[in-house]
């Protein structure tokens, strides 16, 4: 009987062996395997593979991104990895080296490392690149702790996820860039955005981002990085009013295809008045300064229709609120601007600003990442302009809103000049805003400001050029807050092509941006302006 049973147990085993392939066969950590073996490799305590190794030879390997010992001699790593305790410090992993090729959906990556496109249209390991700097206040250059800065792309969408500063002041972000082949940053701009309790969100009032070029990354010479630490990465954020200053904030996140960045999220108490902050990456995003009240929290991006959600503010700040997609389809929405009085070849664009983020004096506001026409690059509007994929809302359209040498026909005597104002309904289809508006040549700001926001020392002498025919000039300054401080009216022309100045009497304090603005006037109609972004000068 005992002999019956060991033959049965053989004849079991035998089949077992011819299922399994030979599990003799198997091969234990850094062997050389058989990759046709059912179960090749066995005799370790993580997962192995039977993959090539850095000589093309067959072996019991972990997988890339799988569990290791960094205690194995040699490394039981694929060829292009090596195993490291991750940032997370969660346990070694065989981790990518760099330049090795990757999956941007699963990044591998060594730390340091990230998985980013090259121009070849790959994905590699390269190291990563970061920006960083201080925020800081305008007027008393004291630190500021806990504003948030977020990186944003050329249309508008969300490069990065939410830095914090520190009590220091100092943020640090990760920020994604195309790579050449031998994984240096190609020419691509980005710009910040930043944000705190007390302070005006920049950019915005009359100060704007510039843009900051990823080729300027250098390697940091401490952990051999790539990092942007400029003047240009430095955020000064200015104080608001103090009737302004002491409420708390709404924060939450844009719950679409996993956390859509990008998004303007504003707080509207009526249609023309509304206060904003912009989801990172990841969806998160913070308004601050949110006065007590009723709110109605919308949601602004292209080629998205976001579902409103009720908002009731008290002293407390209001955490974790969720917006999420609608089921109401987009606009394509389309018009026309007319170029008058301008020298041949001049293009605009076209924005739609939100109107609850409008400003009258300032004519600026907020402008949802994908609502201009074209939707990236240079100016290229001169006649018929479309927008495609508007959400819901009531906003301003506007041209020339930008340093194109071109401005709004201020000429309220004429058609096409006056602002337009438009809402547009939930529901797929297409609209068209009418009236057309006219565009014409802006006038000539020579100094201060003429490129960018201007440091001066001491109050300036503002100058500007001449409009043709014109019989006289205004000229008004408003600081950051959108206040009117100063102004100089019936300014005679100087005569012929000459530039014409005043020297500005006005309010000039620590940290505060004024800009000035100059229109020309004929038998008493407005015929040209300064631009819009030009003129901004501050205290230094």
């Amino acid at each position: 009987m005992k002999n019956a049973r060991w033959m049965v147990c053989a004849a079991l085993g035998l089949v077992f062996a011819q299922a399994c392939g030979g599990c003799s066969d198997a091969a234990g950590p850094g062997e050389v395997c058989d990759p046709e073996v059912a179960e090749p490799c066995e005799g370790s305590d993580f997962a192995l593979e039977c993959r090539a190794d850095a000589e093309g030879t067959n072996r019991c390997l972990h997988p890339d991104g799988g569990r290791c010992d960094t205690d194995e001699d040699p490394s039981l790593c694929g060829p292009n990895a090596s195993c490291l305790v991750p940032d997370d410090g969660e346990g070694a992993r065989c981790l990518l080296s760099e330049a090795a090729a990757c999956d941007r959906a699963d990044d591998l990556c060594a730390p340091g490392l990230v998985c980013e496109a090259t121009e070849s249209g790959e994905d590699r390991c390269h190291t990563a690149l970061y920006v960083q700097g201080q925020v800081f206040d305008s007027a008393t250059l004291d630190a500021i702790e806990g504003a948030q800065i977020i990186a944003f792309n050329e249309e508008g969408s969300a490069l990065s996820d939410v830095s914090v500063s520190d009590a220091a002041g100092t943020y640090r972000l990760q920020i994604p860039a195309l790579r050449d082949a031998e994984g240096a940053p190609v020419q691509q701009f980005f710009t910040l955005r930043g944000s705190a309790a007390d302070f005006q969100t920049f950019p915005g009032g009359l100060r704007t981002a510039l843009p900051i070029d990823a080729t300027t990354a250098v390697v940091d010479a401490e952990d051999g990085g790539l990092v942007i630490d400029t003047a240009q990465t430095d955020v000064a954020l200015l104080q608001l009013p103090e009737d302004e200053q002491g409420f708390s904030s709404i924060s939450g996140r844009v719950d679409i295809d996993g956390g859509l960045g990008g998004v303007l999220v504003v707080a509207e108490s009526n249609p023309d008045t509304g206060i904003s902050g912009v989801s990172a990456r990841d969806g998160a995003f913070t308004i601050f300064n949110v006065p007590p009240g009723e709110y109605q929290l919308r949601g602004y991006i292209a080629g998205t229709q976001v579902e409103p959600e009720q908002v009731t503010m008290a002293d407390a700040a209001v955490e974790d609120v969720v917006l999420t997609e609608s089921a109401e389809g987009l606009k394509d929405v389309s018009g026309q601007i007319q170029i008058v009085a301008a020298s041949g070849g001049l293009q605009s664009s076209v924005v739609f600003v939100v109107a609850s983020t409008f400003d009258e004096t300032s004519v600026r506001g907020e402008v949802p990442a994908g609502l201009r026409a074209p939707r990236s690059g240079a100016p290229n509007v001169d006649g018929a302009w479309t927008i495609e994929g508007v959400p819901a809302g009531d906003y301003y359209v506007l041209a020339g809103f930008e340093n194109d040498e071109l401005v709004r026909d201020p000429d309220e005597g004429i058609a096409g000049t006056e602002l337009v104002r438009t809402t547009i309904e939930a529901g797929q289809g297409s609209f068209e805003v009418t009236p057309s508006f006219k565009v014409t040549a802006a006038l000539d700001t020579v100094s201060p400001g003429a490129e960018g926001p201007e440091g001066l020392s001491e109050p300036p002498t503002l100058t500007w050029g001449p409009a043709s025919n014109a019989q006289s000039y205004n000229v008004v300054v408003f600081n950051a807050y959108g206040d009117i401080v100063w102004e100089a009216n019936d300014i005679p022309p100087a005569g012929g092509s000459a530039n014409l100045s005043v020297a500005y009497e006005g309010p000039f304090e620590d940290g505060m941006y004024y800009q000035f603005r100059a229109t020309a006037y004929r038998a008493d109609s407005a015929i040209a302006t300064t631009e819009d972004l030009r003129g901004v000068f501050f205290k230094q």
